[in-house]
């Protein structure tokens, strides 16, 4: 039976990986757009057994064409594109001056173009149909970034002000296609086992770690609703919230904190670094990284944010009840 398409990219690990598992068990056909040869296979596999049509593509996002060609295919093969996630990215953890420029460049051609391709190649689709979804992943460093991050949280940045700009292009022009986006906390997941890293110690999340099951909780969410951005993770509200508030005060934590607080005197897994080769090519690394026993798997934050009108129309009850036992009181 055929059901709403959804396309990830990065879909073989991490949020990515989670976010194929979260469509297909909603009954979504789903196109995996990534490198890795082992976990293209492994993600198609578990998504045939949902019961769901499954396509793997390889494909690196940084090539505009390859992904255009992607999107065809998906088409062709499965139909047309309800939901397009932006997922795949490349990061690193290293001082700004100790990265190469050949470094910097994939990054954010990964990272940031990607996601600019990915919509491209949406759009291209979507437009014509007067309907469908681009979800742009993105993170807590797109409004406050980080040290050892420079690229990552550059691309992000960028990836906000694009997503926000190409929205505001589309209710200029009054179509019904929608480009939101996912703000994420420090995530469970295999990046930390293969970004690039230049620092003494083993990479890690930035603390409290949430697993990305959450995340891609939020990224069907805001596929299926009308809505333009939604945070995943308390870590995410104080960040955002607290860079508005309090900008140096969050600067000077994080100069004092934010080094320390991304590396890990643990023996934890490394699989090299796959900035420029992937590191799920002749084996499957899931979604998770190596941070299960302190991940959390559910978050205020994004409760709150799914059923804000039911929060909302209880609390606008409660303050009725209050004002009518006030009134009771005085007569």
């Amino acid at each position: 039976m055929t059901g709403r398409i959804v396309v990830v990219t990065g879909g073989t690990a991490g949020v990515g990986r989670a976010a194929v598992r979260e469509f297909a068990a909603a009954g979504y056909d789903v196109a995996i757009l990534a490198r890795g040869a082992a976990g293209l296979e492994a993600a198609e596999e578990e998504v045939r057994a949902a019961g769901r049509r499954a396509l793997a593509v390889a494909v690196d996002v940084a090539d505009n064409e390859a992904v255009d060609r992607a999107a065809a295919r998906v088409e062709h093969e499965l139909g047309p594109i309800d939901v397009w996630v932006n997922s795949a990215f490349a990061g690193s953890l290293a001082y700004f001056w100790d990265t190469t420029d050949e470094e910097y460049r994939r990054m954010t051609e990964v990272t940031y173009l990607g996601q600019v391709n990915g919509t491209r190649a949406a759009l291209a689709r979507m437009r014509g149909l007067d309907e469908g979804v681009v979800v742009n992943v993105c993170s807590a460093m797109a409004y406050r970034a980080i040290p050892l991050q420079s690229a990552y949280c550059g691309a992000k940045h960028a990836v906000k002000g694009f997503t926000e700009s190409v929205a505001t292009e589309l209710a200029h022009t009054g179509s019904r296609v929608r480009v939101c986006m996912v703000q994420l906390p420090g995530v469970n997941t295999p990046q930390f086992s293969w970004n690039l890293n230049k620092m003494r110690h083993r990479p890690r999340p930035v603390a409290p770690v949430f697993q990305p099951e959450l995340a891609a909780r939020a990224i069907r969410f805001v596929a299926e609703h009308r809505r333009r951005n939604i945070w995943v993770g308390i870590s995410t509200a104080y960040t955002i919230l607290g860079e508005r508030m309090a900008p140096l005060l969050v600067r000077a934590y994080l100069a004092r904190a934010g080094v320390t607080g991304q590396q890990s005197r643990a023996d934890l897994p490394r699989h090299g670094a796959n900035l420029f080769v992937p590191r799920d090519d002749d084996a499957d690394r899931g979604a998770h990284g190596a941070f299960d026993d302190e991940a959390r798997s559910r978050d205020v934050v994004l409760w709150a944010s799914m059923h804000r009108t039911a929060l909302a129309v209880g609390s606008a009850a409660a303050v009725l009840r209050l004002r009518r036992a006030r009134r009771r009181r005085r007569r």
